[in-house]
């Protein structure tokens, strides 16, 4: 496939923009977006005890947030390219600060489940209108650095995102973390007024275009539907495991409670710093052969701590170190080859689409997962090396098929 991938077009006329401040900007926003994601499933004893709900309806109240992202992933394909990305972004961001704000000032359960769709609905297209404005605004030969950038959000609300929103939890009430994120929210906004420029390129093609028109045009492309597939085997092969993570540690490797905060805070540290090094190697080396190498390496962490018992705190903090790095690191070069499986043109609607696969992708695996582990006579997690062999294969699959996506600069993905 032979197309130009960057949106010079879509840049204004004048001085070239910041590409840091933007790229901060946009990992700030995702970073508000990951915490307010994240630190629902800590967060699950104190509302089953103040609200009076089973598991069940927690579980529910969990996955409202990417269920409602999912369907307005696939409600923004048919109409996100026929708008300004800049102006669309930060309407939506005020629309999630609101959504998180409400959360914090619902009073019980049912207010507090409709808060959490609505932070979904506006959550989920903005987190891939951010991707989109990335492939946007950097050429494909930066794209694996500046996507390395904007993922360490992901390590940054893990090192200090959620600690802090646990910390205000306990220290103010279940409310605080969310009017905290609300409040964040708004300032890294208010900064993005001056910090993100205006990307309408892609408007031009789409003034000629009706709603479904961009839509069709997605779906029809063979080489669109290689990389929902892609994205569908990266992010089930994470969270076949991810949900369960912290039970099987706890449970069958000796971990105490107190010292869980030690795995994320050791694999957040080193992920912030490997996410951007991951991303270089890719501009480097090439996206492909860097996806590979860095899936490949992947496959040992997720059998091992899938299949390991109790060992030394020292040993499993190395396991659970490589287990996020690698993880997380093959999203860099993933990313920034899916990214590019589009004309810039139809990049926002594709890019909705993918973040629809990306929901559907976590919740399945979620749930197949649920469906493989139990417990034996002794309490103990059993069945979870199941779910290491199923990321495993989803892995090695990956490995194999990121050969047959097409982009814009074959010889930079290779």
């Amino acid at each position: 496939m032979s197309r130009p991938d960057t949106l010079a077009a879509a840049l204004p006329s004048g001085p070239p923009i910041n590409e840091r401040a933007l790229l901060l900007t946009l990992a700030g926003i995702q970073f508000t977006h990951i915490v307010d994601f994240m630190v629902m499933m800590p967060l699950g004893p104190q509302f089953t005890r103040l609200f009076g709900i089973t598991d069940a309806q927690f579980g529910l109240l969990v996955s409202a947030y990417t269920l409602a992202a999912g369907a307005s992933g696939l409600v923004a394909s048919l109409f996100i390219d026929r708008f300004e990305r800049k102006r669309l972004l930060l309407w939506l961001y005020a629309g999630f600060a609101l959504s998180t704000l409400a959360c914090g000032l619902a009073p019980g359960y049912a207010l507090l489940l409709i808060a959490r769709v609505l932070a979904g609905v506006f959550g989920g297209v903005m987190g891939t209108l951010v991707q989109t404005m990335v492939g946007d605004a950097i050429p494909f030969e930066r794209r694996g650095a500046a996507m390395g950038l904007v993922m360490s959000a992901f390590a940054l609300s893990t090192v200090a995102g959620v600690p802090g929103s646990l910390w205000l939890a306990g220290a103010l009430g279940w409310q605080a973390p969310f009017i905290a994120i609300a409040v964040a929210s708004a300032v890294i906004g208010a900064l993005g007024l001056r910090t993100l420029p205006p990307l309408a390129g892609h408007m031009e093609a789409g003034r000629e275009r009706g709603a479904w028109r961009p839509l069709l045009q997605v779906l029809g492309e063979a080489n669109h539907w290689r990389a929902f597939a892609l994205t569908a085997m990266i992010m089930a092969g994470g969270f076949a495991i991810i949900p369960f993570l912290t039970i099987y540690m706890t449970t069958n490797m000796g971990l105490a409670d107190a010292q869980v905060p030690l795995v994320y805070l050791a694999g957040g540290v080193a992920t912030l710093f490997t996410s951007r090094a991951v991303g270089r190697a890719a501009d480097r080396w090439g996206k492909m052969q860097v996806f590979r190498v860095v899936a490949a390496a992947a496959l040992l962490p997720m059998l091992a701590i899938t299949h390991l018992h109790e060992v030394p705190l020292a040993v499993l903090l190395v396991i659970t170190t490589l287990f996020f790095v690698l993880v997380s690191g093959r999203f860099v070069p993933g990313m920034a080859l899916i990214t590019a499986a589009a004309a810039p043109s139809l990049r926002g609607t594709f890019m909705s689409l993918n973040g629809a696969v990306q929901s559907a992708a976590m919740g399945l695996a979620s749930l197949a997962g649920g469906l493989l582990i139990g417990r034996d006579a002794q309490g103990r997690v059993s069945g979870f090396e199941f779910c290491g062999w199923i990321a495993a294969v989803l892995t090695l699959a990956a490995l194999w098929w990121v050969g047959r996506l097409q982009v814009a600069d074959a010889t930079s993905a290779r």
